[in-house]
């Protein structure tokens, strides 16, 4: 599901558009013993409660696409009779009003998801009849299809904080009550999927809430489906692969990892003209090693980087953005800057120096050949050339010359007080 589906969706999920027909729970202990089980018409709840579960689904269709929101794949042996896909057929076209495949549903979850705390499983039922749209975007007053899906968010159930707070039923400050609080969704998905506005049956849309760890182990167990690495796993084992092949030598590895984010950051600018914004680009094994070529990695650690490359991304190429951290290219971009505007102030200290001593015999001369193209001349006292500083201030590079409140200053020969 690409990201304007996955909107459609969930900008359903409001008082005025929601039509979830049922909602079902299942609220499960640290020993994974089934407290209590529940089912109601989800319209008829009172508005307190439906707002928060409805926050909660909408939870599960949030993040970023890639990331939080993986589309799996269901096998073809899970197609079959027994399989997962028809598990979780069946269960959609009984609407949730068979007691007996909920708990199936919630032995599925409880034994193939592994959580060391109490969660609260809850599953929705919806029937969305996708309307008609024109090649402008406007809707037509037509259905194509009825697209009925399950929306399923697992909970984590956490005991609140102790604290104080006012008795009434003593009227006194005592310990406040602490109670079983019901958290945002961990995990969660939506069946089938919804591609190209109408249903897939034959792929998933998975949620998680951590993307460093995500439950790999109910992807596989619970949903029958293979594992997928997020945006963020992807990209912490490339970085394992890069540093790994370079040694020990960490601050090197580091530089010689941003230098490489930065070829290619570049190398998706040239290439996302010829690649469709949903698909991104993805990284082949050869493209990498030619981006390496550019770079201080010795062919040896490039051969080893690119091995280890191909065999952990055999299943799925990765898009190149997910191998690179933003936030790393920015700060380090930023340290290059300044760095380059500090060798121009020694730069510049060192020109005023020169001329200083040159025109020492005539201080109104400032004709020297290696000064008069600056756009900006300074003249300053010797004491007063230490003090000059580069500093960006609004995103400009700027001289920054101390001034006491008694110094004075001349500019283009205007004598100003500052």
């Amino acid at each position: 599901m690409n990201k304007k589906d996955i909107m459609e969706i969930k900008r359903r999920f409001k008082k005025e558009s929601c039509t979830f027909t049922r909602m079902c729970g299942c609220y499960v202990d640290a020993e994974k013993n089934k407290v209590v089980k529940f089912g109601q018409t989800f319209l008829n709840l009172e508005d307190e409660e439906f707002y928060k579960y409805l926050e909660i689904a909408k939870k599960v269709l949030s993040g970023t696409v890639g990331n939080n929101l993986l589309t799996l794949d269901i096998p073809l042996e899970e197609e079959s009779s027994g399989g997962r896909q028809q598990f979780l057929m069946g269960l959609r076209e009984s609407r949730l009003k068979n007691d007996d495949l909920m708990d199936r549903f919630y032995d599925l979850v409880i034994d193939s998801y592994d959580y060391a705390g109490n969660y609260l499983i809850l599953v929705f039922h919806d029937a969305y009849d996708v309307m008609t749209k024109t090649t402008d975007n406007n809707k037509l007053d037509e259905s194509e299809e009825v697209y009925e899906y399950l929306l399923c968010a697992i909970c984590p159930v956490s005991l609140s904080k102790p604290g104080l707070g006012y008795r009434a039923d003593e009227n006194r400050i005592g310990p406040r009550i602490r109670d079983w609080v019901v958290g945002v969704p961990d995990t969660g998905f939506v069946f089938p999927a919804f591609n190209d506005r109408s249903t897939d049956i034959h792929s998933l849309l998975f949620y998680t809430r951590d993307t460093k760890e995500p439950h790999s182990e109910f992807m596989e167990n619970g949903l029958g489906c293979g594992s997928k690495r997020t945006a963020t796993e992807q990209k912490n084992l490339f970085s394992h692969i890069v540093k790994h092949a370079l040694g020990d030598d960490d601050e090197n590895s580091n530089e010689v990892l941003l230098d490489l984010q930065q070829k290619m950051s570049d190398y998706i600018e040239e290439q996302e003209v010829f690649v469709d914004e949903e698909t991104g680009v993805i990284l082949e094994g050869e493209e990498l090693a030619r981006l390496m070529a550019d770079t201080g990695i010795s062919d040896d650690a490039a051969s080893s980087i690119k091995e280890a490359y191909t065999e952990n991304f055999s299943n799925q190429l990765p898009e190149v953005a997910h191998l690179i951290d933003p936030k790393s290219l920015e700060a380090n971009a930023r340290i290059r800057e300044e760095e380059e505007l500090r060798a121009q102030v020694e730069e510049l200290k060192q020109q005023i120096a020169l001329h200083q001593a040159s025109s020492a015999d005539d201080p109104d001369d400032d004709t020297d050949d290696g000064i008069k193209t600056y756009d900006v001349i300074l003249r300053v006292k010797p004491e007063k050339v230490p003090q000059i500083k580069s500093q960006i201030i609004d995103g400009h590079k700027c001289l920054v010359i101390p001034m006491e409140e008694n110094e004075h200053a001349a500019v283009n020969g205007v004598n100003t007080t500052v």
